[in-house]
């Protein structure tokens, strides 16, 4: 009888090893979430962050939350960024006489670019610290550092350098505007029509006017820069 349940004994103390075997579902999720980087991600032009379906939140486990530390930036970031267009057009100048009469609203152009940089560091901030205390197998972790630089970082960077070019502009407009301000007595604007008294003034004022034109030149650059980042062109 004794000899019985020896065996018996040993099998049922092996089974909750070979259950635990079975229940981890880790490498699967892993390769499922690797693969979903890869393909919907990296291998795609430009910047793309696809919704997750509730099958593939389920099919990732675990990992979908490191998933929500790309599109949670990426949500903030386009709320960030979202005013941009209306900012620019409100900044938009056509004239001589617009930048002298319209100095207020290039001042508040300004500030919001300004508000608009210091939003986008902290999100970016915020995302690279989740980013940097996840805990990743090497194999997924070379997928993902290539997923987060793609949709995280490059976006982020360049946002972050095109910001301080489109306020270069309104700089340049502002001490046009604060020039003919000071120089009122010798300049006649007359709607498209300038007329300057003194010559010197004239240069200098030309010079102005040359400085913005660089400063927009460099404006198209940088919005092709981005638009090449964001739609992989």
């Amino acid at each position: 009888m004794k000899s019985l349940f020896r065996p018996f004994l040993v099998l049922i103390a092996a089974l909750p090893l070979v259950l635990a075997a079975c229940g981890d579902k880790e490498p699967e999720q892993r390769a499922a979430f690797t693969q979903f980087l890869q393909t919907r991600i990296v291998d795609k032009p430009g910047v793309r962050v696809p919704k997750l379906t509730d099958e593939e939140k389920k099919s990732f486990g675990d990992y979908a939350a490191q998933y929500a530390v790309i599109t949670d930036f990426n949500a903030g970031m386009d709320a960030s960024v979202k005013p941009l267009s209306g900012i620019m057009q409100k900044g938009a100048m056509r004239s001589l006489n617009d930048i002298v009469s319209r100095r207020d609203d290039l001042k508040t152009v300004q500030a919001a670019l300004n508000d608009m940089n210091a939003a986008l560091k902290e999100q970016q901030a915020k995302a690279d610290a989740a980013h940097a205390a996840l805990k990743q197998p090497e194999d997924l972790k070379v997928v993902y550092d290539k997923a987060y630089e793609k949709t995280v970082s490059l976006p982020a960077d360049t946002f972050r350098d095109v910001l301080p070019q489109l306020n270069a502009t309104f700089d340049s407009s502002l001490k046009i505007a604060d020039y003919v301000e000071a120089h009122k007595a010798q300049i006649e604007i007359a709607g498209a029509t300038v007329k300057v008294k003194d010559a010197a003034v004239q240069a200098e004022l030309n010079q102005l006017l040359q400085d913005l034109n660089t400063q927009a030149k460099n404006v198209q650059q940088a919005q092709t820069r981005l638009q090449a980042v964001m739609l992989g062109r």
